[in-house]
């Protein structure tokens, strides 16, 4: 019988059904570090969406078979230590396919037709002050006729431009940072951000991205450029956003992610009252409709893996 430990229960808000196989499962509402070894221990299959997992925990999990992330990103996992330890690795894949394309052009749009300014002006009172119909505030911008870049070209990348294309916007994917050669459809990283009116990251948090946007590419983008970032905290350097908005070359930028979550220790950008930064607590993900299809796959990923068809396994970066 397969002892199964989800350690953070409460990040998933939904329904979640019973694997069919024999099992024992235990759900903790959320683990610290302090309880972590505690809470896995004897358990042949742990379910983390954001509990970390390093090597000197997996080391201490002799028992430990499957971690199944209840989320796409595994940068909470050692993956090395994991494949060192002979521990298999999923993820989930899809399921955030529409909600989080959603939540990046609900952000656009407020961003480029300036919603946060004219929310500030419409408590200020400045529509009844106005000598017309309707109050001339901050520049309203369409989305049609803008150049889109996407920095991740995975399944919510994709999803992300079709919803674009439909704006009428020119949608372009970026080149990995510092390739050599550009693969055909993909424009060179440097050249995209300094083309692009919006810039939308939709990769994972790895050795590779970790700090990808940085004084540097904020500098090579063009005045005025908007950025979205519904992936991971710490793709972008946070104080070197804060001083693009601040300085007014950013015209704007949508995040639905930090650094530190929770930020428990307070945070620069939800520290700040700007008219053209809008912050959200890494919600994007989370429609009922994506919760429940993650939960299905999540149950069907431990499924497979105990009748000897793993699925979604995630290997380590060479």
């Amino acid at each position: 019988m397969l002892r199964i430990v989800f350690l953070d229960r409460d990040s998933l808000p939904v329904p979640l059904r019973q694997p069919d196989l024999p099992h024992q499962w235990v759900n903790y509402s959320a683990t610290t570090p302090a309880q972590l070894l505690d809470h896995c221990r004897g358990a042949d299959v742990v379910v983390s969406n954001k509990v970390v997992l390093n090597a000197d925990t997996l080391a201490a999990l002799p028992d430990l078979k499957l971690i199944a992330v209840a989320a796409t990103g595994v940068n909470n996992v050692d993956l090395a230590a994991a494949k060192a330890h002979g521990i298999a690795v999923c993820n989930i894949r899809g399921y955030a396919e529409t909600t989080v394309p959603e939540h990046a052009l609900m952000l656009m749009l407020a961003l480029m037709r300036n919603l946060p300014a004219y929310q500030h002006d419409l408590a200020a009172g400045a529509w009844q002050q106005s000598p017309h119909f309707c109050h001339f505030g901050a520049p309203i911008r369409d989305l049609r006729g803008r150049t889109l870049l996407i920095v991740g070209a995975g399944s919510l990348g994709r999803g992300t431009a079709r919803l674009a294309e439909a704006f009428g916007m020119q949608v372009l994917f970026a080149e990995h940072k510092g390739a050599t050669s550009v693969r055909p459809g993909y424009v060179d990283f440097g050249a995209g951000l300094a083309a692009a009116d919006i810039v939308s990251i939709h990769c994972p948090l790895n050795d590779r991205t970790r700090g990808l946007i940085g004084a540097a590419e904020l500098a090579h983008m063009r005045q005025g450029t908007v950025l979205i970032n519904t992936a991971r905290g710490g793709i972008v350097d946070e104080a070197a956003l804060l001083a693009a908005l601040r300085s007014g070359h950013l015209g704007g930028a949508g995040f639905d992610v930090l650094l530190e979550e929770p930020p428990r220790q307070g945070n620069a950008l939800l520290d700040v009252q700007l008219p053209n930064l809008i912050m959200t607590p890494h919600v994007g993900w989370a429609s009922y409709e994506a919760m429940s299809a993650l939960a299905e796959q999540l149950v069907g990923n431990i499924e497979a893996w105990a009748h000897g068809t793993p699925r979604h396994l995630v290997q380590p970066s060479p």
